[in-house]
């Protein structure tokens, strides 16, 4: 076997056995990413080409954990289509449909993934993945939903900088990462009634988060530990 087949064979074994790894990898790389091209206007194509990959592995995923599958797909083709058009075009319109789509898919997704891995009682090395996968799909679904919100409801969201201007995209993650961790650094504040109600459900998600799946990954891992 030549080194590339074997190269290749154990990155497609490393992809069936932790899906979760991949899913949490491209999100965090789209984040480091952002930054890199919002300076000269390119921000949201970067992370709208980052978008289509992580929506494709999110699905991926979902498949492989104890989910409804066609109801992924139903939420993420229509997400597909919507999330190229609203890059190609740059039409408001469109990044309010595909924004609203990517927000629903990514709160399935977070769903399948909890149930994964509260499916059983062993923790595997995928479990792990998938508890850093949940949180980031939970915060971007968060902030879909804030650019939403953003949007029926313009002022929603006040900054510390330009206080009357819309926030970014970047911002609105930025506040959603902040709220879900209940870090709460304050610079970005909800101020209409849809926004601080958005808020509230997702400090309630985050906590809930925390208490139920994290520390039960926590309690499973040191009973396995503590086995002779």
């Amino acid at each position: 076997m030549s080194d590339r087949n074997y190269t290749s064979l154990k990155w497609r074994v490393h992809a069936r056995r932790h899906p979760s790894a991949f899913l949490l990898a491209a999100q965090l790389l789209s984040m480091l990413a952002y930054p890199l091209f919002e300076p000269s206007g390119g921000g949201r194509v970067v992370f709208g080409a980052f978008g289509v990959l992580v929506l494709a592995l999110a699905v991926w995923v979902v498949n492989r954990s104890p989910a409804i599958k066609w109801i992924a797909w139903i939420i993420a083709v229509p997400a597909f289509v919507l999330s190229v058009l609203s890059v190609l075009f740059a039409s408001p319109d469109l990044l309010i449909a595909s924004s609203a789509l990517e927000a629903a898919l990514y709160f399935y997704a977070a769903g399948s993934l909890i149930a994964y891995m509260m499916s059983d009682h062993r923790v595997t090395a995928d479990e792990l993945f998938a508890a850093g996968a949940t949180f980031t799909l939970l915060a971007w679904g968060f902030a879909y939903a804030f650019l939403v919100c953003q949007a029926w409801y313009p002022g929603s969201f006040i900054g510390a900088e330009r206080p009357g201007e819309p926030r970014t995209w970047l911002e609105l993650l930025f506040l959603s990462f902040t709220n879900l961790s209940a870090v709460g650094l304050g610079d970005i504040l909800p101020i209409s009634p849809a926004a601080r109600v958005l808020t509230m459900f997702e400090q309630l998600a985050g906590v809930g988060y925390i208490a139920a799946v994290v520390s039960r990954l926590i309690g499973l891992t040191i009973l396995r530990n503590d086995r002779p």
